[in-house]
C-alpha cells in the first residue's frame, strides 16, 4: 500500500496539491536570493556611512556566503533527524530575526555577525526546500520542481536590486535588511500552514503519528488510508551518522563525484557572475556596458533553469546537465572575444547566464536523486557546504591570476575548462545500490 503511495508521487500526474508543496518552495527561495544578495544592493550605501575600506566590505559581503556554507553543512543535516518541515519553520525565524537585527547593527562587526546569522538560516532552507520539491514532483517533472527552485532564486535577486534601489533612494539602506526581514517573517504562517512534511522522511524516520500523518497526505493525494506502515529500510541513527552514511562504500564514489560537482560549478558560476562586468571593461568595453552585460547574464539565468527542467522532462536529467556543461564550456571560450561587437557580446552575455545559471540547477536537481531519503538533506547539505567553498575561492584566485597578468580570455577559458572536466565527472556518476531493509532474523 505504502509502495504503491510512493509510485503515485513518482508516476501520476501532479496534483495541485504537489504543485502548491514546490511553489511554496519556490517562493522560499525567491526570499533566500533577496537575502543572499542584500549586502550586495547596499554596500555602496554601508561603506559610505560607515567609512569602510575595500577588504572590510569584502568581508561583510563573504559573511553570508560563509554562514550559508555553515548552514549546508551544520543545519540541514537535522532535517533528515527531526523533520525538512520544523527545519525550515527555525531557519526562516533565525534568518528573518537577523535581518530585522541589522536594519538597526550600530558596526561594521554588528552586520558581519548578523550577516552569518543570517547565513545559518538562508544555507538551511536552500538545502531542506530544494530537498522536498524533488520529493513532492513526480519523476517526470522533477528537473523542472528543483529548477524553478533556482528560477525563484534569481527572481528574488533581481526584484531585490530593483527594490532596494527605490527603498535606499526614499529610506536608506536600513530599510532593505527591514523589507528583507519583514518579508521573510510572513513567510513562516505561510509554510506553518502550506508546506507538508515529506512523506519519504516519515516513512524512513518514523516519528510520532507516522501513521496518521501518512494517511493525511495519502487523502490529499487521493489515495485510501493505509491499515498499517510497511517494513521499516534501516536508516543511519543520528546526525553525525547520517555524514558517515555518505562515505560508506555503497555511497562513498556517488559522495566523491557530487562534492567535486560542487565545488567546480559553483566556482565556475561565482567567477562569472562576479567577474563579467568588471572583465568586460577590462576587455574594451565601458563601465556601463560592462553593467549592463552583467545585468543581461543575470537575466539569462531566470530562464536557464526552467529550460533545463522542461527538457529534464523529456531526456535523462544527467545527460542534460552534462551537455550545459559543455555548452557553457564553449560560450564561455567565445564570450569575452566577442567584445569588439556589442551587439554580440550582449546576446552571448545572455546565452552564457542562461547556461551556467542552468548548470547549478540542474546539479541542485540531480543530487537529492541519488541519495536515500534517511541521508537525502545530509547529502545535498554537505554538497551546497563543498560548493560554497568554490563559491568564495573562485573570485579571490581570478583576482590573484588577473594581477599575475592573466588576460580576460584566459581566465574565461579556464573556467570553461573547469566546466568541461565537471562533465567528465558527472558522466562517471552511476546511482548506488538501493538501501534494503533488514530480515526479520537481523531487525
Amino acid at each position: 500500500m505504502t509502495a504503491s503511495l510512493r509510485d503515485v508521487v513518482d508516476e501520476a500526474p501532479m496534483t495541485r496539491f504537489q504543485w502548491g508543496a514546490v511553489a511554496v518552495c519556490v517562493l522560499l527561495n525567491m526570499l533566500d536570493g533577496f537575502d543572499v544578495l542584500v549586502m550586495a544592493f547596499t554596500g555602496k550605501a554601508v561603506s559610505a556611512e560607515w567609512g569602510l575600506s575595500g577588504a572590510q566590505l569584502g568581508l561583510l559581503l563573504s559573511a553570508g556566503l560563509v554562514g550559508m556554507a555553515a548552514g549546508s553543512m551544520l543545519v540541514a543535516p537535522w532535517a533528515d533527524r527531526v523533520g525538512r518541515r520544523p527545519i525550515v519553520l527555525g531557519c526562516l525565524a533565525v534568518a528573518s530575526a537577523a535581518m530585522l537585527l541589522s536594519s538597526v547593527s550600530q558596526s561594521a562587526t554588528q552586520l558581519g555577525v548578523l550577516r552569518v546569522v543570517t547565513g545559518l538560516g538562508i544555507g538551511g532552507i536552500l538545502a531542506t526546500s530544494n530537498v522536498i520539491a524533488a520529493e513532492y514532483a513526480s519523476r517526470r517533472w522533477r528537473g523542472l520542481a528543483v529548477s524553478l527552485n533556482s528560477t525563484g532564486y534569481a527572481l528574488g535577486a533581481t526584484l531585490g536590486g530593483l527594490l532596494a534601489a527605490v527603498l535606499i533612494g526614499g529610506s536608506g539602506w536600513r530599510s532593505v535588511f527591514l523589507f528583507g526581514g519583514i518579508a521573510t517573517a510572513v513567510a513562516i504562517p505561510l509554510v506553518f500552514w502550506r508546506l507538508p512534511e515529506s512523506l519519504d522522511f516519515l516513512l524512513a524516520r518514523r516519528p510520532a503519528r507516522a501513521l496518521e500523518r501518512v494517511n493525511a497526505l495519502a487523502a490529499r493525494l487521493g489515495r485510501p488510508p493505509l491499515d498499517r506502515l510497511p517494513e521499516q529500510v534501516a536508516a543511519p541513527r543520528g546526525v553525525g551518522a547520517g555524514y558517515r552514511e555518505l562515505l560508506t562504500p555503497r555511497l562513498r564514489r556517488t559522495t566523491l563525484l557530487l562534492w567535486v560537482a560542487f565545488f567546480c560549478i559553483m566556482a565556475g558560476f561565482y567567477f562569472v557572475t562576479s567577474w563579467t562586468p568588471a572583465l568586460l571593461v577590462e576587455a574594451g568595453l565601458s563601465a556601463t556596458d560592462g553593467i549592463t552585460g552583467g545585468t543581461l547574464l543575470n537575466l539569462g539565468g531566470i530562464f536557464g533553469a526552467a529550460l533545463l527542467g522542461l527538457l529534464a522532462a523529456r531526456f535523462a536529467l544527467r545527460k542534460v546537465l552534462i551537455a550545459y556543461l559543455a555548452a557553457t564550456a564553449v560560450l564561455l571560450a567565445v564570450f569575452i572575444a566577442s567584445t569588439s561587437s556589442l551587439g554580440l557580446a550582449f546576446a552571448l552575455g545572455g546565452v552564457v547566464g542562461l547556461f551556467v545559471n542552468g548548470c547549478v540547477a540542474g546539479l541542485y536537481a540531480l543530487t537529492p536523486t541519488v541519495y536515500d531519503p534517511a541521508v537525502r538533506t545530509t547529502g545535498v547539505g554537505t554538497g551546497l557546504a563543498i560548493g560554497r567553498a568554490g563559491a568564495i575561492l573562485a573570485p579571490t584566485l581570478a583576482g590573484a591570476l588577473l594581477d599575475g597578468g592573466w588576460t580576460p580570455q584566459q581566465l574565461y577559458i579556464a573556467a570553461g575548462v573547469v566546466f568541461l572536466a565537471t562533465a567528465a565527472v558527472l558522466a562517471l556518476l552511476r546511482a548506488p545500490a538501493p538501501v534494503t531493509a533488514p530480515s526479520p532474523a537481523t531487525a
